[in-house]
């Protein structure tokens, strides 16, 4: 099993939490040290990783670390606070390293206040398109940090349980997998396939039609809401919580309200005008959507450089 943190451990982590709340970056050794220890507590957790409430559940963050200051703000700070995150951390706003250093930093001191789920763009192969790669470079002056962070991807769990009524997960269903226990048998260790159950998992997205379709994002497949329903009642399953798309007003339900989709990356790439929001869900399952608008902005340029727009 993981390490327990020596004390002197935690007081240099607490040390390090406030310096990244303030925006600051951690040193190469300091990162290298933080992933070592996630990968650690990482390897422990199960492909369908049980989640207890009360847990707030947060979508898309994409690198936009002032908006991810003002979700801290607005559901509370971890341990206060229980969060499930649904991957997603970097690519295309301007401070990923932030983010995701915090948000490693975060689960090393407090391992069961925060679940970080896989998104498509936990990958060595996306984040070389669309910033995260380059932000490392720009940032360390070297690739260390990138492939520090991306070898600790592969060991992000790929979907939560939270208390055997809500399925969180990036992307959405696959026409390989029928149960929750197909999903557990994944070998999720490595860079994510092009192809297959666990591709899907993190690309998927619900459609008005029916049965599975091909994606026209080129990974993945469209469901439909016969397929949202069979899978959840096959799997004694009220809800499916997904994230992975642009939904104007931070959330969306579909499905006859049975799949929700979370965007917490307001005003995403700083140009869509979008709300984000985030999900409580309390001790008895009550659920509360809360919406925020971007936050004031300090030190970001106005005027974003053209980055790929890979389905905005």
């Amino acid at each position: 099993m993981s390490q327990k943190l020596s004390q002197a451990e935690v007081q240099n982590l607490d040390q390090q939490i406030d310096l990244l709340y303030d925006g600051k970056q951690l040193s190469e050794n300091e990162v290298k040290f933080l992933c070592e220890k996630a990968q650690e507590i990482l390897q422990h957790e199960s492909n369908v990783q049980p989640v207890k409430c009360p847990v707030t559940i947060c979508g898309d963050i994409h690198g936009q670390f002032h908006d991810l200051m003002e979700l801290f703000r607005i559901g509370g700070k971890i341990p206060d606070t229980n969060y499930l995150f649904l991957g997603d951390y970097v690519d295309r706003g301007y401070f990923s390293v932030e983010c995701v250093t915090l948000l490693i930093a975060l689960k090393v001191r407090y391992k069961d206040r925060i679940t970080l789920l896989r998104g498509n763009h936990e990958s060595r192969q996306i984040t070389q398109v669309y910033g995260f790669y380059d932000e490392c470079l720009r940032k360390y002056g070297n690739a260390n940090v990138w492939k520090y962070f991306t070898d600790l991807f592969d060991y992000l769990p790929l979907t939560a349980l939270v208390e055997n009524s809500i399925f969180g997960l990036h992307g959405g269903l696959s026409p390989n997998i029928q149960t929750l226990d197909e999903i557990r048998q994944i070998d999720r260790v490595c860079e994510i396939p092009h192809e297959g159950p666990m591709c899907d998992l993190l690309w998927s997205d619900p459609e008005e039609g029916s049965g599975f379709n091909r994606s026209p994002r080129g990974a993945g497949f469209v469901f439909g809401q016969d397929m949202s329903e069979k899978f959840l009642k096959f799997n004694g399953i009220n809800y499916i919580y997904r994230a992975h798309q642009l939904v104007m007003e931070g959330y969306q339900q579909t499905h006859d309200k049975k799949v929700v989709t979370l965007f917490s990356a307001p005003n995403y790439c700083y140009r869509c005008g979008n709300q984000a929001a985030i999900i409580e869900v309390d001790e008895k399952m009550n659920i509360t959507y809360l919406q925020f608008d971007p936050a004031p902005r300090r030190g970001e340029p106005h005027v974003t450089k053209k980055t790929p727009d890979y389905f905005l």
